[in-house]
């Protein structure tokens, strides 16, 4: 005769390690969401500390957090462990690394350095600082909360509508990464200002910029993309502050070129029709 029970016993071994293994899971993208938490909470601390290493320990941390932002939703895919709470904590995550740290982290940098702190142009410029940063951060939670309701640009998932806000914040990393120094002009700071308040004004902003989501990342590569990406590693690891500076800059900039040539083409095909 056979045993029913010895056979139903291995069943719900394997039910019970299948659940655990399942819950494992759910806790893996939940890590990276913490780790890129994490990260920005270092970057307010530094900020706050000041001095020229600290920021740049600040803006590496925003460049790490950017990283365990992009992995957390692409290991949720890859492992089937997507979750409306897993969407809502990585967004508030990103309010923190990607608003609270870098809008504290342009402020800081860009006006506590100035000379002459007691005169009135330095405290008019301290209230204009405060206002741009603040900008920015509700910018980037308008950004987020927009994203989740509206997601991607109409047609797939290969265009953003509005600059995302890791890049927004990679700009402000990637210049005081590059410059390290705390700026000491006035002249320099309204411009870093002003700055932080566009990079706020394309986060809200209806131009579309680029994903990245259709890169086939999965795929068989030739060798020569693989060669061409160990360079560019190398090339970012070796001149991280020049490099760096040039691929924010260019991301941003190049979002709002493609929106004036397609609105100029839209002009000139409405003309000839």
């Amino acid at each position: 005769m056979v045993d029913f029970d010895q056979q139903e016993i291995p069943f719900k071994e394997r039910r019970l390690r299948s659940t655990k293994l399942r819950r494992g899971i759910f806790l893996l993208p939940s890590m990276f969401t913490v780790a890129n938490l994490l990260c920005g909470y270092y970057a307010v601390v530094a900020s706050y500390v000041g001095g020229s290493e600290q920021f740049d320990h600040a803006a590496k941390a925003i460049g790490f957090a950017i990283l365990f932002d992009s992995l957390d939703g692409r290991v949720a895919r890859m492992t089937g462990t997507t979750s409306e709470f897993g969407v809502q904590f990585d967004s508030m995550a990103d309010v923190v690394s990607f608003g609270v740290a870098p809008a504290l982290m342009a402020y800081a940098w860009g006006v506590r350095g100035l000379p002459g702190q007691d005169t009135l142009a330095v405290q008019q410029i301290s209230q204009f600082g405060w206002i741009c940063c603040l900008a920015f951060l509700i910018c980037c939670a308008w950004r987020l909360a927009r994203f989740n309701v509206q997601g991607m640009a109409p047609g797939g998932s290969k265009f953003f509508v509005g600059m995302p806000t890791p890049a927004a914040a990679g700009v402000i990393a990637a210049f005081v990464h590059g410059f390290k120094a705390p700026l000491h002009d006035e002249r320099w700071a309204m411009a870093w200002l002003f700055l932080a308040a566009a990079l706020g004004a394309l986060m809200t902003s209806t131009i579309r910029y680029y994903s990245f989501k259709d890169v086939p990342w999965t795929r068989r590569q030739p060798s020569l993309a693989i060669v061409l990406l160990c360079l560019l590693v190398a090339v970012i690891w070796k001149y991280s502050e020049i490099v760096l500076v040039i691929f924010a800059a260019g991301y941003a900039a190049g979002g709002v070129l493609l929106q004036v040539v397609r609105i100029i083409r839209q002009r000139m095909i409405s003309r000839t029709a």
